[in-house]
Parts: structure tokens; sequence; C-alpha cells
């Protein structure tokens, strides 16, 4: 199934409204729309890819992970989250889209447009998806924990196979290609738990928290530390490298060319916040990622030998991994974090 879009849920099990194009959109995406019939932005594949089909892609316990990313941006953010997007995909994964009410449509269709044309193992795969009808997302208020159960919802509805929720905004970027070790961020046990909520302390959590400033930096924590099924089961780190000012303010620094180093050495698999098109982020690309302009970061799916054209405009086996020198610091990242969880009596404090 290509990219389209499909409309963000209005609560926890709610129905799926069918987001409507609007008609001023780019040309593309409405000769698209025209060729296909159908509405929202979902085009047949036949005319347009005569590539390698998609391989099956395996999942389950005797398999790699996969990831439900969900990365959001706002008005203006679509390069940016169109090159996040780019960074971190990998044809196993499943990706959500969402620029938040204040973008206007046309810079939504343009995002969808713009990923679709990117990647050709996207118009194969039909791994991402971009949320037609947005949310407010305001950083203060609970709007942004909304829409995060929501995108939550929605990718639980899209994909049954995903392991991990991961969520990213436009200001994040991954040190890591996809084809290092997994990190965790919420489990889909744990996501169907939110959602669902079947000992009903996450619909009153809930509750409590769309009165709270910042909701969604204690939501998740409060349930998880408070639920009998899930409590302790935390690793006490966002797996993001930040870096603060003296004295701190509300927010970490904007990284550049001068933080380069300790970013690396870290072994942190993310890092936030980078200003738009700064200089230290085609270092990254250049040097840890190995990312070329508005393509996906290569990994052992790509097959393509000439070095001239993308190297993942054709591909083999979705399946297989090849991990480089920077998993390996990752995954000593991981075991001290590990260490330290099994030494302690509770990881919520």
């Amino acid at each position: 199934m290509p990219l389209r879009y499909p409309t963000a849920a209005r609560g926890c099990g709610a129905a799926v409204e069918r987001w409507i194009f609007p008609i001023l959109s780019v040309l593309f995406v409405a000769v698209l729309l025209l060729l296909s019939g159908i509405s929202g932005f979902k085009a047949s594949t036949a005319f347009l890819d005569r590539r390698l089909a998609a391989t099956d892609v395996r999942r389950g316990p005797a398999h790699l992970p996969s990831f439900a990313y969900y990365i959001t941006g706002g008005r203006g953010d679509s390069s940016r989250v169109l090159r996040l997007l780019l960074a971190v995909y990998h044809p196993r994964n499943r990706y959500l889209l969402h620029l938040s009410a204040d973008a206007p449509a046309s810079e939504r269709a343009d995002l969808a447009a713009r990923a679709w044309l990117s990647i050709p193992a996207i118009r194969a795969f039909g791994n991402v998806d971009v949320i037609g009808k947005a949310s407010a997302m305001t950083p203060m208020g609970s709007s942004g924990l909304a829409a995060t159960l929501q995108a939550a919802s929605l990718l639980l509805r899209l994909d049954d196979g995903w392991d991990w929720f991961v969520t990213l905004s436009a200001e994040d970027y991954p040190l890591i290609s996809q084809d290092g070790s997994p990190w965790v961020i919420l489990s889909r046990s744990f996501v169907e738990y939110c959602v669902l909520g079947w000992d009903n302390l996450a619909r009153t959590l809930l509750l409590y928290f769309t009165n709270v400033l910042s909701s969604q930096e204690g939501y998740f924590h409060s349930l998880i530390c408070n639920s009998q099924d899930f409590q302790n089961m935390t690793v006490n780190s966002d797996l993001r490298y930040t870096a603060w000012d003296s004295p701190p303010t509300t927010e970490p620094h904007f990284l550049n060319m001068t933080d380069y180093d300790e970013m690396i050495k870290s072994g942190i698999p993310f890092a936030r916040q980078f200003r738009q098109s700064d200089a230290v982020l085609d270092k990254i690309d250049r040097m840890i990622l190995k990312r070329r302009y508005n393509k996906a970061v290569p990994g052992a799916w790509c097959s393509s030998q000439n070095r001239w054209i993308d190297p993942c405009s054709r591909w083999d086996n979705a399946n297989i991994v090849q991990p480089t020198h920077r998993s390996e610091k990752l995954g000593k990242l991981i075991r001290t974090l590990l260490d330290e969880w099994e030494s302690s009596t509770s990881s919520c404090r």
C-alpha cells in the first residue's frame, strides 16, 4: 500500500474519519489523485515504480524488532520532518508524520508528495503515512499528549507488527543508522495499555493530566510507575544527547559544531535540539550516517551497486542488518543502563 493520508482518531478507540484532500494542493499530488481515483493521498505505483517488488518483512519474537516512529513538526517544518524521516527510514519500520494545525494544508500535501518521491522503497513497502486532519499540539498544554495518544492508536490500527513506539520532533536527529542495535522508548504492550486502559488507570490519569502544564512530560512516566503490570519496567534514560547552558534554561541549547565530538563520543542514539539546516547535521550525515542529500541512510537492505545513483533505489532483503561501529557503542550504553536497572530496587523514583 503506497503513501497515504490517514486521519487522526478523535480519541482512544474512536472511529477514524476520512480526511478529504484539499482542492488547493500541489499539482503533482492532484495529478496522482486524478489517476488513482480515490480521496486522500493514495496512488497506484504500478505505472510509477517498476523496481523490485517489496520483499516480505518478517516480524515476531524470532526476528529483528520493528519500530513505529511518530515524527512531529509545526508550520515551516516540512523539510526538517522529511530530513528526519530519511535519516531514520528502514523498510521494516512504520512511520507516521504529523505537522500541527498551524501548518497550512499545502505544506502537509507537499510533505507527503516529497516523501513519496524521495525513497522508492516507500512506494513499495507503503510504510509511511501523513496525518491529514492535524491537531494543535500546543507545547505547554495537553494537546501534544492527546495527539501522541491519537497517533499511537492510529499506528496500532495501521500495523499489527511493530514492537516499539518512538516519538521524535523536527528538532531531533539520529546519531546511529537503523542497522544498529534497538533502543527502547515505549513497548507495544504498554502503548496498547495506554490506548485501551483495561484497568481504568490510563483514563483516570489522563483526566488529571489534561489540566497539567507540559502534560506529556509526566503522563507516561506516572502511568507506567503506577501500573501493576508495568511498574519498575523502565530504564531512566530518554536516549537523547542534550547539552545545557550554565545556568540552565528551560530548554537545552541548540547543538552545533562545537558539540560534535561529545555527541559522537556519548554513544547515545539521538540528539536534540538542532537549528534547521545547521552545518553539524550535514557532518552527521556525511561522517556518521553516510547519507546522501535527499536520500535514505543506506543499510544492508540496500542493494544497488551503482555508486552514482541512490544505493537504496533497489533492495534484496529488508530483514537483514549490518551493525556499525556506533552500534557497538550503543550496545555498551544499553548494557550499562540494564545493569543499573537490575541493581536498583525501583526504577520509579
